[in-house]
């Protein structure tokens, strides 16, 4: 008769931020939507802004394609890939993948903007997830004290308590539709280029 495993059970989700926190994480989304009304309106891109931009963009988006592959949310503190180097590599991800943005927009309002954002939203939100994990995860502690919130050590984190899985899962990258991000910086550049398009006169938008 085969061995049956007993259930598994994973902890709940993150219980309801307060205070700026709970601000935060409610307005981010549609203070993107309004941040990405503001980077193409102010915009002022050339062909040599949107190729650096694009390059800049592009470890930013590998990065986060690259973590996607092995964090289990909620389910297990994944300290291994580029979670050896960095505590949060899909923000530090987007971060890179938003100053490439800023560069091709060729406006220095757009990425003060972009800044301002980042520490008025993003931070908050970075700390009430780590302060999740800290709950969770007996190991996050022994984890914090040695990898960096942001800014990723050279060398890789072992893990000394909590063990992980350590290779890459097309089917977890897959799963949290990180594909989207490569979309949606796709189309952005490529409405810079409309516009550059359209500024030089080589463009002209139909008016009947």
């Amino acid at each position: 008769m085969a061995e049956t495993q007993p259930p598994v059970s994973y902890p709940g989700p993150a219980p309801a931020p307060k205070g700026w926190s709970r601000i935060a994480r409610r307005s981010r989304v549609p203070l993107g939507f309004l941040l990405a009304i503001f980077f193409m309106w102010f915009a002022r891109p050339t062909w040599i802004s949107l190729a650096v931009g694009a390059m800049l963009a592009a470890p930013g988006l590998l990065l986060r394609a690259y973590a996607a592959g092995y964090v289990k949310k909620d389910r297990e503190l994944t300290t291994t890939g580029p979670y050896a180097h960095t505590r949060n590599p899909l923000y530090l991800g987007s971060v890179i993948a938003a100053a490439g943005c800023g560069v091709a927009s060729r406006n220095l309002w757009i990425v003060v903007a972009m800044l301002v954002m980042f520490f008025a939203i993003y931070i908050p939100v970075i700390r009430d997830e780590e302060a999740y994990l800290g709950k969770i995860f007996s190991g996050f502690d022994e984890y914090r004290k040695h990898v960096p919130r942001l800014l990723p050590r050279l060398s890789a984190f072992r893990a000394g308590t909590e063990v992980t899985s350590g290779s890459f899962s097309r089917s977890l990258y897959l799963r949290h539709r990180e594909y989207n991000a490569v979309m949606g910086a796709v189309a952005l550049l490529a409405a810079l280029a409309v516009k550059i398009l359209f500024i030089s006169g080589l463009l002209h938008l139909p008016l009947r």
